[in-house]
């Protein structure tokens, strides 16, 4: 393999045409970001927006920001820029509550679809809440529900006419591994289940066609790759042919058809407004719109075509600059199988990316032993790979990273809650 240097990686940073997209972050002098996948940057319009939110259209507009501000809109007008961006219509995804939330009601919502059946098929090293979330839910609903657990070469083979719906994250959360999302929803379908698709590490990172895969409901953060800000509010999706066929459980006043008819009764709302719920948080959704905008003049299969090409430049200068170090990558070595993070497993890993954040590369760990690097193209570029992995040999070649092993018996667990990050 041809010896990489950092002018290689300038020249690509040249001809880079997403170079631009990085002026639109707020990015300090000396940080190489890699944990986009967990919190994406700080867009720089997110400061105005904040203000004139919060003192014009609050402090001065008061409650009549609500229809002069269009407030009342946000969830639709949001959910619409976000469709764009999933392969989803106009009407079919609103911007709303937490995923867990939206995964809740997708989830009661399919299983009203196949009221018959009484699996529900999960991948078992899938994010934690989301097994939680259908635990929980399956309890609440009938002891005669269970949940089959599959990996992702037997996924396929799991699904049956025993399966009410197959709920998949299709970016692996911790590997980065990249399910098939048509062939899965298409065995899916042929088997008579319904399908749901959690896209929070995949939306604005790749491309998604949740109409052409056929996907009847997906959910999704908007704090990832979309940059709307840490805790910003997530988005669902209903394709078009199961509005005002099912009723989601979490039915507040917001889904009513008259919300301001203040009924004692709940009427729901025809459409994908059926899927909100209470009121909405207004400052959090202004700066969901910023975190979009940005993706407003965006090429997304660029945006694709530059995240293979920097997750792959990560995996080579690994290659070239860290052979004997311990690592090993867990992320699939097919640019394909993957999506926009790398990660690797190492013994110290914990250690190790303390080190890194300290010296301004900031990626995170998960545990037991994975380092994690988020590859968010709109800002990363080639140059800060090379910069990254430089930092890591230097590190490694002096055993610097060693001075960050702790004796303190609650910092060193990796469950204490005190690592380098703290969210995914």
């Amino acid at each position: 393999m041809k010896m990489i240097t950092r002018q290689d990686c300038q020249s690509l940073d040249q001809q880079d045409q997403l170079a631009t997209s990085r002026d639109e972050f707020s990015i300090a002098d000396g940080v190489i970001y890699l944990d986009g996948n967990s919190l994406g940057a700080m867009p720089r319009q997110a400061l105005s927006q904040a203000y004139q939110t919060v003192e014009q259209q609050w402090g001065l507009g008061l409650i009549q920001s609500w229809n002069d501000a269009g407030w009342f809109d946000l969830p639709y007008k949001l959910g619409d820029r976000v469709a764009g961006l999933i392969g989803a219509a106009p009407g079919e995804v609103v911007v709303t509550d937490s995923t867990s939330i939206n995964l809740y009601k997708a989830l009661a919502a399919a299983l009203q679809l196949r009221p018959d059946r009484k699996v529900v098929l999960l991948e078992s090293s899938n994010f934690p809440t989301n097994n939680y979330i259908t635990q929980g839910l399956l309890a609440q609903l009938n002891p005669d529900y269970t949940i089959r657990y599959a990996e992702a070469d037997d996924i396929e083979a799991a699904i049956n006419d025993e399966v009410a719906a197959v709920c998949l994250t299709q970016v692996h959360y911790k590997t980065g591994r990249l399910l098939d999302m048509a062939s899965i929803t298409d065995k899916t379908h042929r088997a008579g289940a319904i399908s749901i698709w959690d896209l929070c590490h995949s939306a604005g990172a790749l491309e998604v066609d949740l109409n052409a895969c056929g996907v009847d409901f997906a959910i999704g953060c908007t704090y990832k790759y979309l940059n709307g800000g840490p805790g910003s509010p997530a988005y669902i999706f209903m394709a078009t042919r199961h509005h005002n066929q099912v009723q989601q459980p979490l039915t507040g006043w917001w889904s009513h058809a008259e919300p301001f008819a203040f009924e004692r009764d709940y009427r729901p709302t025809p459409g994908i407004g059926q899927m909100l719920s209470g009121t909405q948080p207004i400052v959090s959704l202004a700066l969901v719109n910023v975190g979009l905008e940005t993706f407003k003049q965006v090429d997304i299969c660029a945006l694709r075509r530059k995240s293979i090409a920097l997750g792959q430049l990560l995996i080579d200068l690994m290659e070239q600059r860290c052979p004997s170090y311990g690592f090993d990558l867990i992320s699939p070595e097919h640019a394909e199988q993957r999506g926009s993070h790398v990660s690797f497993a190492h013994e110290h890993g914990y250690p190790i990316m303390k080190a890194l954040i300290n010296a301004g590369v900031i990626g995170d760990f998960r545990a037991p032993d994975t380092v994690r690097f988020g590859i968010a193209p709109l800002y990363l570029r080639y140059s800060d790979i090379w910069d990254a992995v430089e930092i890591l040999h230097e590190m490694m070649a002096t055993g610097s990273w060693q001075n960050e092993i702790v004796t303190n018996s609650d910092d060193a667990d990796p469950e204490s809650g005190r690592r380098p990050t703290r969210v995914t």
